[in-house]
Formats: C-alpha cells, structure tokens, sequence
C-alpha cells in the first residue's frame, strides 16, 4: 500500500560538534523543534552535543529522530532518538548521514562536521549553516538563524512539492 505521506517526508541531518558550546546546543535544539514543525525526520549521527540538542528539540515538539551511531552499540545513543541504528561505522557513518539526509543544517564546526559538509557538497545535498566554518568554495549558503536556515530548507525542498 502506498503512503503519500512518505514521498513527501524531509529527512534533514542536522550536523556538527559532540563537544558543542551551549550557544551551539542552543541553536541545534531550536533548529530540531522548528524542523519538527516542518513535519521532517531529523537525522544526526545520535550522540551528544549538537547531536543531541537538535534530537532533544525535535522530540520535544512532537517529532521524530534518527540516529546514525558509531558503534555496534545502540546504548551510546542520547536520549532522545525515535530510532537508533547503530552502524559500527566509526566515522564512516558521515556518509550514510548524508546520503540519507535530503539537506544539512550545519551548527558550529568540527573536522567531523567538516566532512559531512564536503559529502554534502559533492553530492548535491543543500547545506545551510549557522556559525559553521566559513568555506573557501561555494556550495554553503551561510545564515544568521535557525529561522532563516528553516525558511531557506522550506523553498529547497517542501515548495518544490507544491
């Protein structure tokens, strides 16, 4: 049976450090609630730091979550993951958090962070960032606040629906 419902579903990952500073806790857990807002799964590589702000925000505005984790382990995941699927990747998990993201909110910056952005960029999956690392090529449409990062995903990716 088909859902209509799935077609139109928007995974978004929602990227950067596991050592984030409140300000970045702060930005991702409004990113995640105004994302579930959007009615769209917010994905993360599921441990802390912006990780889990954005997973927290998400879930306490009604919506779901998946986490991308490390280990074999599901037990490593924060508490606020809907689902959890933990790889045994290490790292390597970026990839998979990319390929299955449909666009990336970048918040603050990592050497983590900053592969998932090259993956994205290369493949052609939208990033949006606030208070990322500035990059030196294009391919990273640089905002002020997590409204705004939300607004530009809505005219990437659910008006083209319309």
């Amino acid at each position: 049976m088909d859902n209509p419902d799935m077609h139109s579903q928007r995974y978004v990952g929602v990227v950067g450090p596991g050592e984030a500073t409140p300000e970045q806790r702060r930005v991702a857990r409004q990113v995640g609630g105004l994302l579930a807002g959007r009615r769209a799964v917010v994905v993360t590589g599921g441990l802390g730091g912006v990780m889990a702000a954005a997973s927290r925000g998400a879930i306490e505005a009604g919506g779901t979550t998946l986490g991308l984790l490390p280990d074999d382990d599901r037990v490593v995941g924060n508490p606020y993951l809907t689902v959890a699927i933990p790889t045994g990747l290490g790292e390597m998990r970026n990839a998979l958090l990319v390929r299955s993201s449909d666009a990336l909110v970048v918040v603050g910056g990592s050497w983590g962070t900053m592969s998932e952005i090259a993956l994205a960029v290369r493949t052609g999956v939208p990033v949006v960032s606030i208070g990322g690392w500035k990059m030196p090529a294009g391919g990273v449409l640089d905002v002020e606040s997590p409204e705004e990062a939300v607004e530009c995903l809505h005219a990437l990716l659910w008006r083209k629906d319309a």
